[in-house]
């Protein structure tokens, strides 16, 4: 096709279809033209197109001199414009490479396929709209309008959106890297996650004024715990700035001095829509807040890192506001049930203790009788050794005691007395042993074996002693 052909296509194009279309739909290529378009159209964009290029469309020959002749920025500025004006945004697929964020926040790249390759721009304006930068060999769509960059006469594509092959790519991509450096800090370890109090005078929410999920909080907060004071703090809970406005509510209500469990939550929606609740700022928030905080974002299926982070994770803002707060019903049943619940506790506990002291006392007895058995055999074979040994010392006393008294029997004066002698005694009782002790006519009496006669002495002779 000649370049008038292309120019023509291009003219012919229909500008309403200058939209941007669903992300679902690539579109890898121009729609290329009808094969047998009439020729009065060709040939009327032939006019301008032709003098365009400076060429001769059927020679392909220079322009003649009395033809107009255009300066390059003209030239590029005209295919720019053409690029620009006629050709719709579209959906590019392909592999990124060389990307680059320039210091004012714009971001340079290249899609690659195997065949070919298409420089792309992205500003920063639509940058910052993204979770986290791509990496190289990331598959990815880009949707955007060619352009011309008339400095170098480059055509790049200028992305207004960029999403990976499977929608979610980024998202995924930013919050594990944000779920890896919060873990290494050691804010999502478990140790750290503070009970949520049983009853809670008041309870703060932050979640958007307008939503469900403020409605959803405050019908189950006034049915299980009328009593219980709420302080909402109203915050966008999506979009740009919301994660900061989240954090800032939640700082508000710890600064009233008010709150005993804090509520931040919103109801479900797509990754994008509660990306807010997994951005840095909002987590070290949850973090710094003295109060402990639960966590009641989306649906049960949507986790993010304010889950993690906060004390509590709830799958829902009505299960956040069960957690929050005790069911007043159930208590009051509770209460009513005290009184026999507290009987039967006593009953079980002096059962258990009745048990305990009787099983206390059959360890004793066992232990005693262990300790007993041994000694009573011990005491036993004491005291039959003890007989033993008395016995035999009786025997040896009451043969030492005969053997004593046959000497003292021996010795006695009654058995002297008894073999025909007698024994002298004064007045006194005194022995009289010499014959100095008789004196003539002096009384004394004779001691024999059977009595007793009173003599006086009439005469004394001395006499050697016996065997002298």
């Amino acid at each position: 096709m000649t370049l008038a052909g292309f120019l023509a296509v291009l003219v012919r194009h229909d500008p309403a279809r200058d939209h941007e279309p669903p992300p679902a739909q690539l579109v890898d290529k121009p729609r290329r033209p009808a094969e047998h378009a009439p020729v009065s159209d060709e040939h009327s964009a032939l006019a301008g197109a032709g003098a365009l290029a400076g060429l001769d469309d059927e020679e392909g020959e220079p322009a003649r001199p009395e033809q107009r002749v255009w300066s390059v920025s003209e030239v590029n500025g005209s295919v720019r414009s053409l690029l620009e004006d006629f050709l719709p945004p579209l959906w590019v697929s392909g592999e990124v490479a060389n990307w680059k964020r320039h210091h004012s926040g714009h971001r340079f790249f290249t899609l690659k396929d195997e065949n070919a390759q298409l420089r792309c721009v992205m500003w920063r304006g639509d940058a910052s709209r993204r979770p986290v930068d791509p990496e190289d060999g990331m598959n990815v769509r880009a949707f955007g309008g060619l352009t011309l960059y008339e400095q170098r006469g480059d055509y790049q594509l200028v992305v207004r959106r960029l999403e990976a092959e499977d929608a979610e790519g980024l998202w995924r991509l930013a919050f594990e890297k944000l779920r890896r450096k919060l873990d290494g800090e050691g804010l999502l370890a478990p140790a750290r996650k503070r009970p949520i109090p049983r009853f809670p005078s008041c309870v703060g929410v932050v979640t958007s004024p307008t939503g469900a999920a403020l409605r959803d909080i405050l019908s189950v907060i006034r049915r299980r715990a009328p009593w219980t004071r709420v302080l909402v703090r109203g915050a966008r809970v999506q979009g740009e700035g919301a994660a900061a406005e989240v954090a800032g509510a939640i700082e508000a209500l710890v600064h009233s001095g008010r709150c005993q469990v804090i509520i931040v939550g919103r109801g479900g929606g797509s990754i994008e829509d509660l990306w807010a609740f997994n951005e840095e700022v909002l987590a070290r928030a949850i973090c710094a807040c003295p109060v402990p905080v639960i966590s009641a974002v989306g649906h049960e299926v949507d986790v993010t890192i304010a889950d993690l982070v906060a004390d509590l994770r709830a799958p829902t803002p009505s299960a956040g506001a069960e957690a929050a707060v005790q069911d007043g019903a159930a208590l009051v049943t509770a209460l009513r049930r005290l009184p026999e619940r507290l009987t039967r506790a006593l009953r079980a506990c002096a059962e258990r203790r009745r048990n305990e002291v009787d099983t206390g006392m059959e360890r004793l007895e066992r232990a005693l009788r262990r300790r007993l058995d041994p000694l009573e055999g011990r005491a036993r074979r004491s005291m039959d050794g003890l007989e033993r040994g008395m016995g035999r010392q009786m025997d040896r006393r009451r043969q030492a005691l005969a053997a004593a008294a046959g000497k003292l029997e021996a010795l006695s004066p009654l058995s002297t007395l008894q073999r025909g002698y007698a024994v002298a005694q004064d007045d006194d009782g005194r022995l009289l042993r010499r014959v100095g002790d008789f004196a003539p006519g002096r009384g004394f009496d004779l001691r024999l074996w059977d009595g007793r006669v009173r003599c006086e002495v009439d005469e004394t002779t001395e006499e050697e002693p016996f065997g002298g």
